[in-house]
């Protein structure tokens, strides 16, 4: 009796999961017919009125097919704009884990371009970890600002970083004993939370001390450099990704605490002036400079990416003419390789100086001029691992600023979501259910140990080359690969100016 009623139910079950089963299945057929029948008949697209329906696959594919090449396909030292080996690296670093490594490397120093360090025949005996001096940046500032930690967080905005992330780069910034850039995004609480030392940074729009008009709001930068924690002014004129184009936070991102911050309605694009408005000649910048200074009190320069060294020449003549007072106190000269949320491939890939050309001839043009140690260089632009910030101290760099290494530290696995707001990391986002994943009490921890890693192997590679200090390498300290398979040093494919020698040689 008992069996009887279990085959009733049992033929009840199967026939009612066949009617689904069924009824999905016609579904699925009307569907497909339906797409079938757009893709044929639609003309804006040949691949699907050709091959209408499996033509999506193409399109399918295309899209999923970075993410492939990431985890399957391409090599360790082949990926773009990181390769797996640098990621690697970070991530290790950024969770304190042991860096060390068997058998032999996988980075080529046959490549062309490649630096690699020239060690020292008898390098001096005991800790290899030497803690870099500090550098006095604003001197003729009433509030200058002595500050030792060579490897910093660059300019990054809260709005395009989630508050999360902003949160943690803070507290981790304060613990490694580092600063961290605004971003021309404006000061939030986030950046203040942690204690560390803060850059503020004024884009061409103004976020945060702007009038409604878009000017400047001396009162609101007041209100801002009273902070204890804001240690210095960069006035943004520009920045590597996107040469001669203001910075774009798309409206999904523009959320109202983000619009009350900036100064700006909710909801809606965010792009900014492709200059600044007061800013139209090398003069007019330096008198901007001078009016920040004297108003604030804090050192103050700018951030640029260099097309030539025009602009520096001319600069040079004015402070020359005016005083060595009137020079911005740090230049901030961003490679055209630098990262940003959202900019046009176009500006992205083919316009501005990259690193490794901008940066030496700064430093070049200032000893010329003798204004080298009148004005800080700063330096950003793919500085990730040890060896590229070592790179950097020897072409002549006082800081190196780094944004993608910091946000790798946090996690980014480089899914190219950041002007999506659909990042999977909650690094680059403003949706609260992706923000969750990012854990700050973890993440902070993260972030300083990847500062300290960083320092700490960038002294290791001083150790190496003979000198006490980070700062003292010089291009005498490093070589590149030439396209002859043949190396040569730094001082030969950038020399000094005629007779200037580094301060320890």
């Amino acid at each position: 009796m008992q069996t009887t009623g279990f085959s009733h139910w049992l033929i009840v079950l199967v026939e009612t999961f066949t009617a689904l089963f069924v009824l999905l299945l016609l579904l699925a057929v009307v569907v497909l017919a339906t797409v079938w029948v757009v893709d044929r008949n639609q003309t804006g697209n040949a691949v699907l009125r050709n091959f209408p329906l499996i033509g999506h696959f193409r399109y399918w594919f295309l899209h999923l097919g970075e993410f492939f090449r990431q985890y399957l396909y391409s090599n360790d030292r082949e990926e773009l704009p990181f390769n797996r080996a640098q990621r690697v690296w970070v991530y290790r670093a950024a969770k304190d884990a042991d860096n060390t490594r068997a058998f032999g490397s996988t980075r080529d120093l046959r490549t062309e371009g490649m630096p690699f360090f020239v060690n020292a025949a008898f390098p001096s005996l005991g800790n290899t970890h030497v803690e870099p001096k500090p550098v006095r940046l604003g001197p003729y500032a009433r509030e200058p600002y002595d500050h030792a930690a060579f490897f910093n967080i660059s300019a990054m905005s809260f709005g395009a970083l989630s508050a999360p992330a902003v949160r943690a780069l803070s507290i981790g910034a304060a613990k490694a004993g580092i600063w961290m850039d605004t971003g021309e995004g404006g000061l939030a609480p986030y950046h203040l939370e942690g204690g560390c030392d803060i850059i503020f940074e004024i884009g061409t729009a103004k976020y945060g001390v702007r009038t409604p008009d878009g000017k400047l709001d001396d009162e609101k930068l007041k209100a801002v450099c009273a902070h204890p924690q804001v240690k210095m002014v960069s006035v943004k004129l520009g920045q590597g990704a996107k040469p001669g184009m203001g910075g774009l936070l798309p409206g999904a991102k523009v959320t109202p605490e983000i619009a009350a911050i900036r100064g700006i309605p909710a909801g809606q694009d965010s792009q900014s002036p492709n200059r600044h408005l007061d800013i139209a000649n090398e003069r007019e910048l330096l008198d901007f400079i001078h009016h920040v200074r004297e108003l604030t009190g804090k050192p103050t320069g700018f951030k640029a990416v260099f097309g030539s060294m025009g602009m520096i020449e001319t600069l040079c003549d004015e402070v020359q003419a005016r005083g060595i007072e009137s020079a911005p106190d740090f230049i901030i000269v961003d490679g055209s390789e630098g990262g940003t949320g959202a900019a046009p491939q176009t500006l992205m890939e083919g316009v501005g100086l990259p690193l490794h050309e901008a940066l030496p001839m700064l430093v070049n043009t200032l000893i010329e001029r003798g204004l080298r140690e009148r004005i800080k260089v700063i330096c950003s632009g793919k500085c990730i691992t040890a060896y590229d910030v070592a790179w950097a101290l020897s072409m002549g760099a006082d800081f190196v600023n780094s944004a993608r290494g910091f946000m790798l530290s946090l996690g980014c696995i480089q899914a190219l979501q950041c002007n999506k707001n659909t990042c999977p990391t909650g690094i680059t986002t403003q949706n609260p259910k992706l923000q969750r994943g990012l854990v700050v009490s973890d993440k902070c921890e993260k972030v300083a140990h990847y500062a300290k890693n960083v320092m700490h192997e960038v002294g290791i590679i001083a150790h190496s080359c003979g000198v006490d200090d980070p700062r003292q390498l010089d291009r005498t300290h490093c070589r590149v690969m030439g396209d002859d398979g043949i190396s040569v040093p730094l001082g030969k494919l950038f020399p000094y100016p005629a007779g200037y020698r580094p301060t320890h040689a």
